[in-house]
């Protein structure tokens, strides 16, 4: 059994924004594999199926951000996969809009649902596949990643999303190097207005 981990913050405060990359990925695996994630257990909103010939369990930590880990452990003590069988998917200040890295393992580079992971299994050997959602204009960390994305963005991240769950697919079906070599290529994009975005947040999310 494959954890397939996207992560981001629950209820519709939260929808929509760039912490919530994750939750995106997960969703449009959901809908492309007909697989239902609504059943509540381990701490988060699950849904079993098979992707890439792999059984997997798609998995959306209710937990808030900076608390991943408890999700994604109590789903891991269940099923005991090896850790390289733990995917996790999460946004990523540090590439660009739209732009994806698949990493085999690594440490949790100042995201907090990642740190909480590290934390809860006691490792970093663990694969993710980063979305990225661009820095932050200023320095307004939090304003950035629970704001929304907005015109071209937007659409960036919705094929953004598509993409990312094509990786997730080569990954089960092919392997993590098959499909780093795949989908770890920058993406070329056309220069856009600079636009900034201010959201009232709480602190414990992130």
């Amino acid at each position: 059994m494959y954890i397939i981990a996207g992560l981001g913050n629950p209820g519709a405060k939260y929808e929509g924004t760039r912490h919530n990359a994750g939750f995106s990925v997960i969703d449009v695996l959901a809908e492309k594999h007909q697989i239902s994630v609504d059943k509540k257990q381990f701490k988060g909103l699950t849904g079993r199926g098979i992707i890439g010939g792999q059984q997997v369990l798609l998995l959306k930590p209710l937990t808030f951000m900076n608390l991943s880990g408890e999700s994604i452990r109590a789903a891991f003590d269940f099923y005991k996969p090896e850790t390289d069988q733990v995917l996790v998917i999460f946004d990523d200040i540090s590439l660009e809009t739209g732009q994806l890295r698949i990493r085999k393992k690594g440490s949790a580079g100042g995201h907090n649902g990642v740190k909480s992971i590290i934390q809860h299994l006691g490792t970093q050997e663990f694969p993710r596949i980063k979305v990225g959602v661009g820095a932050p204009k200023r320095d307004d960390l939090i304003d950035h990643v629970l704001g929304r994305f907005h015109g071209e963005d937007l659409e960036v991240m919705k094929e953004a999303a598509q993409t990312a769950a094509l990786a997730v697919e080569a990954f089960l079906s092919e392997g993590p190097e098959a499909a780093m070599n795949q989908f770890n290529k920058k993406k070329e994009k056309p220069e856009k207005k600079d636009r900034s975005e201010k959201t009232e947040v709480r602190s414990e999310t992130v």
